[in-house]
C-alpha cells in the first residue's frame, strides 16, 4: 500500500461494522481469537463494563486509504486508573505523582480485563508494514497531543516486537502458565507424562474435589441459557466481593455475550443434583481454551484445580485443542502440568524523566523474569529425559 492513510478516533467499537472490524482483527488467514472479535468489545462497551464511567473511555483509531476503505484498527482507551489491566504500572503512577507528575489518564491499547496474548493493530498481512506504524505514530501524537504521561499496550504478540521497538516502545516481559498438549489423546495420557509422585497427587486432588456428591457439567454453545449465566455471575460477583471488591463485568455483559458469541463460550460447572456450586467460564479459539473466570458458593479442597485446570484439560482434549491458558499469574499450576511463558506488554513514556526511570526498572524486572522462568522451568512435573 502506497496511498497515505487517514487516522481518526471514534468513541466505541459499535461506531463501525461488525464486517469492517472482524476482517482485519481476524482474517482468515489468522487464527481465530475470541477476544478480539466485534462481539466482544461492543459487549464490554454497551453493557456498561468498559466505558468512560468505568475509567475505561473508548477511542479506538481507524486508518482509511484514500478509497475510505478501512485498512486498520487499533483498540485504544483512554484510562483513568490502571485497574483490569494485569500489567501492572501502580508503581511507576506513584512514583510519578510524588515527584509532582500526573500519570492518569494515559492511553492503553489492550482487551479490557483479558489478559491473553493477541493481535493488537488490527490489519491485512499484506498493509502491515504502512498500517502498523501509521496506527501506533497516530496514537502518540494523541498523547503528546493531550499531554499524557505514557501509551501502553498490553499482551502484544511476539510478532509486533520488532514493530513497536522501532517506534521506541519499551519492551516488558511477564509470566504466565499454559497447558500444552504434546500428542495426548486423553488425560491418562497426560498424567503417565508425569513424575510418579506428582501424578499421584493430581489423582488425589481429582478424587477429593468431587467426593462430596458433586458432578461436572460441561456447557457451551446453544446449551447456553440464562439460567446458566445466572448462576454463573453470582459465582463471579461472590469472588470479587470476597477479593477484589469491585466486579469488572456487569450482569448485561453476559447476556451481551451469550447472544453474540455463544459458540465461542464453554461454562464448565460443578453441581450437586441440580444445584451448581461452582463455575468456570472458558472461551474457545482456533486451538486454545482460555480459561477466564470462577467463582464458587461452596468451599471444598481442590475443587478450583479440579474444575479451572484438569477439566480445561480434559475439555481441550475432548474437542481437539492444544493449548489450554488459564489466566494471569499463578505459580501453583506449574505442579498441575502448565508451563511457564513469556508475555510482552510496550510502553511509551512520553516523559523523559519517567521514561528514564521506567527503561531502569524493566531491565531490573527482566533479568529476574529470565531468572525465574529457568528456575521454574527446572521444577516442572513431568518425567525427566536422560
Amino acid at each position: 500500500m502506497t496511498e497515505p492513510l487517514h487516522v481518526y478516533s471514534i468513541g466505541a467499537a459499535g461506531d463501525i461494522s461488525a464486517d469492517d472490524w472482524d476482517r482485519l482483527s481476524n482474517p482468515p488467514s489468522q487464527s481465530y481469537d475470541p477476544f478480539i472479535s466485534h462481539g466482544f468489545f461492543t459487549s464490554l462497551e454497551e453493557s456498561g463494563s468498559a466505558t468512560s464511567e468505568t475509567g475505561w473511555r473508548p477511542m479506538h483509531l481507524i486508518a482509511e486509504d484514500d478509497n475510505q476503505q478501512i485498512v486498520g484498527i487499533m483498540p485504544l482507551y483512554l484510562k483513568g486508573h490502571s485497574q483490569g489491566e494485569y500489567v501492572f504500572d501502580h508503581g511507576w503512577a506513584r512514583g510519578f505523582e510524588m515527584a509532582g507528575g500526573q500519570y492518569y489518564p494515559k492511553l492503553l491499547s489492550a482487551v479490557p480485563f483479558t489478559p491473553v496474548t493477541g493481535r493488537r493493530l488490527f490489519t491485512l498481512a499484506t498493509d502491515e508494514k504502512t498500517v502498523r506504524p501509521a496506527l501506533l505514530k497516530a496514537a502518540i501524537e494523541l498523547g503528546v497531543k493531550w499531554q499524557l504521561s505514557s501509551l501502553h499496550i498490553n499482551f502484544v504478540e511476539e510478532e509486533l516486537i520488532d514493530c513497536l521497538k522501532e517506534e521506541q516502545l519499551l519492551i516488558r516481559h511477564d509470566t504466565q502458565f499454559h497447558w500444552e498438549n504434546q500428542g495426548f489423546t486423553e488425560f491418562e495420557q497426560f498424567l503417565e507424562s508425569l513424575q510418579s509422585r506428582k501424578r499421584k497427587a493430581i489423582r488425589k486432588e481429582r478424587r477429593v474435589a468431587l467426593e462430596a456428591g458433586l458432578e461436572v457439567e460441561w456447557v457451551s454453545g446453544d446449551q447456553i441459557k440464562d439460567h446458566h449465566f445466572d448462576a454463573f455471575y453470582k459465582f463471579y460477583i461472590d469472588t470479587f466481593d470476597r477479593k477484589w471488591g469491585r466486579p469488572y463485568l456487569t450482569r448485561a455483559f453476559f447476556d451481551m455475550i451469550g447472544g453474540k458469541q455463544a459458540k465461542d463460550i464453554a461454562l464448565i460447572f460443578a453441581k450437586r443434583e441440580d444445584q451448581y456450586i461452582a463455575g468456570a467460564l472458558n472461551f474457545i479459539g482456533t486451538d486454545t481454551l482460555y480459561g477466564r473466570y470462577w467463582g464458587a458458593s461452596e468451599h471444598h479442597d481442590f475443587l478450583h484445580f479440579e474444575i479451572c485446570y484438569y477439566q480445561a484439560i480434559d475439555y481441550a482434549l475432548a474437542h481437539g485443542l492444544n493449548r489450554v491458558e488459564a489466566g494471569a499469574q499463578g505459580e501453583h499450576k506449574l505442579l498441575r502440568g502448565y508451563s511457564p511463558v513469556k508475555t510482552n506488554s510496550a510502553h511509551y513514556i512520553l516523559h523523559d524523566g519517567l521514561r528514564v526511570a521506567v527503561e531502569d526498572f524493566i531491565a531490573d524486572e527482566g533479568r529476574y523474569i529470565d531468572l525465574q522462568t529457568d528456575l521454574l522451568k527446572a521444577h516442572l512435573p513431568y518425567k525427566k529425559e536422560d
